[in-house]
């Protein structure tokens, strides 16, 4: 039996459409690109343009490190979970650390150990950073460093790096550190302090190749494991109203 109700009518249920699924298939390919990559972009296409006024074969390499660019330079939608006391991945990647280690001094957080997270980019990742928590932004600090490999525990004390603290409504405070790596040579944090964010909602981005730090209270448990990968916005690495014990992982 045809149905020729509308979709919010129709007992059956919504009608797809060959238009819909098309659509469908295309916002899956059109993904949004971050504004900061459009001058990167740009300057990697002029090149390529150059290259192939030398010869065709750097041209083509050109095209591919072109079309590699727009592809670092993605910022896809996420659906971000909302239950209260849900922490989120700041950014997406491999957990690179898991355990306990006071927060850089510059985020005045206290001597005291907190759990620490780590979270390693590499250069095919997405680098736009998300808000881990609902909050206000009560503190930002930024620190000139090195640039060693961000996935080594070294750099999250010597590398360059971006701290953001949001204090939640209860008054927990989290800690989230934008970390450059060996490739990465720019940090960009685009929240203010007094700024108001909820968690999963876009707050910076770190070029090519990095790793965010997140700071949580001691007594909060990690729901990431070692070598799990994150997805930006999306994977819960904590929950501050949870009693579950540290979660343990393996390969299989």
């Amino acid at each position: 039996m045809r149905c020729v109700l509308s979709a919010c009518e129709c007992p059956y249920g919504r009608v797809s459409t060959g238009n819909e699924k098309g659509n469908g298939v295309l916002k899956s390919i059109l993904v949004p690109i971050a504004r900061e990559g459009w001058p990167f972009i740009g300057i990697f296409a002029i090149g390529t343009l150059v290259l192939f006024a030398i010869s065709d074969p750097l041209g083509w390499a050109g095209v591919i490190l072109t079309l590699w660019c727009v592809y670092f330079f993605r910022d896809p939608d996420r659906v971000t979970p909302s239950r209260p006391g849900l922490v989120i991945s700041p950014a997406d990647g491999v957990v690179c650390y898991v355990g306990k280690a006071p927060a850089p001094a510059d985020l005045e957080l206290g001597d005291a150990p907190m759990l620490k997270i780590g979270i390693f980019m590499n250069v095919f990742d997405v680098h736009v950073n998300r808000a881990p928590v609902d909050g206000k932004v009560s503190r930002l600090a930024y620190r000139p460093g090195k640039f060693f490999n961000a996935s080594l525990d070294k750099a999250s004390e010597q590398n360059e790096r971006h701290g953001m603290v949001v204090e939640m409504a209860d008054g927990t405070k989290v800690g989230s550190v934008q970390i450059a790596g060996l490739v990465a040579r720019r940090i960009v944090c685009k929240t203010a302090e007094g700024a108001t964010l909820r968690a999963g909602e876009r707050y910076g981005l770190i070029r090519f190749g990095s790793r965010v730090d997140v700071y949580l209270p001691a007594s909060a448990a990690s729901l990431a494991v070692l070598g799990q990968r994150m997805i930006a916005g999306e994977t819960v690495i904590a929950d501050l109203s949870s009693a579950e014990p540290d979660r343990l992982g393996e390969i299989r």
